[in-house]
């Protein structure tokens, strides 16, 4: 449904807060209360807002698909957030850290969309839509100093957390192997921060891309052929600092290594 003048205006205005902040590197205690959304329709106008001066999107990020990473940012429900061309970064890379306000990592793994997907997609439709299957680190952030107490909606227009994308080495015969039980792992300066596995990421992270599908679909937003999905944190999500060198693990599949200036 289009939005009002009113609600347009709104929407507007908050997503010049959210991405001033986002240039600045500074944080909002919250959005005044004539702009804060309160529900996940107005969040999502207002994330819509922020991709018209962040500028081109390639796919999409999933926030809060595990336990861990609905306990860092304090909601029970996963959420679709935009990624961004300007902050994507290849395995090997030196990311910027001043700016950070969440200083986290999480090892994900990403699909790679081959095939548009239609307005009411099944399960069996959007994995046959699937190109590949790739490992990757997701930098979270946020735009909100306590955003653990922010709320789904703010979060939603926050572009659920996202920051800075790595996409690692694509996954060959990712079809047949059981995601839910493969192990993972992240490694900061030398020193194992965390493990996990693809059953963290609501079970399985093929799960997690139908949801998404389905939420775009609702949004009024499908998913696109040479869209490249991540599916959120298989671990506990550690923090990190400046000088950090980061590995992400995948057992037999491979592994993502940055580091942070």
């Amino acid at each position: 449904m289009p939005l009002s003048a009113e609600a347009s205006t709104i929407a507007d205005r908050a997503a010049d807060l959210l991405w001033s902040s986002w240039q600045a590197g500074d944080v909002l205690d919250e959005l005044p209360d004539d702009l804060r959304p309160h529900d996940h329709e107005a969040g999502w106008a207002i994330q819509q807002r922020i991709g018209d001066s962040a500028g081109p999107g390639y796919g999409w990020k999933i926030a809060a698909t595990s336990a861990p990473s609905q306990a860092v940012i304090g909601i029970g429900t996963p959420l679709p957030g935009r990624l961004f061309d300007r902050f994507r970064f290849a395995p090997g890379d030196t990311l910027p850290f001043a700016g950070l306000h969440m200083r986290v990592v999480e090892a994900e793994f990403a699909f790679r969309m081959a095939a548009d997907v239609g307005p009411d997609p099944t399960r069996e439709e959007v994995l046959a839509a699937i190109g590949a299957m790739h490992l990757a680190i997701e930098v979270p952030d946020s735009r909100f100093a306590d955003y653990s107490h922010a709320g789904s909606a703010q979060l939603m227009a926050d572009v659920a957390c996202a920051g800075q994308f790595v996409l690692g080495p694509e996954v060959p015969g990712w079809e047949q192997l059981e995601l839910s039980t493969t192990g993972t792992a992240l490694w900061i300066n030398g020193e194992r921060a965390a493990e996990g596995r693809g059953a963290e990421v609501m079970g399985d992270p093929r799960t997690a891309l139908v949801w998404l599908a389905e939420e775009l679909a609702h949004l009024g937003t499908g998913l696109k052929a040479g869209e490249i999905v991540t599916t959120g944190s298989t671990t506990d999500v550690p923090t990190i600092s400046a000088g950090d060198r980061v590995r992400a693990e995948f057992g037999d599949l491979g592994q993502v290594e940055i580091s942070f200036r």
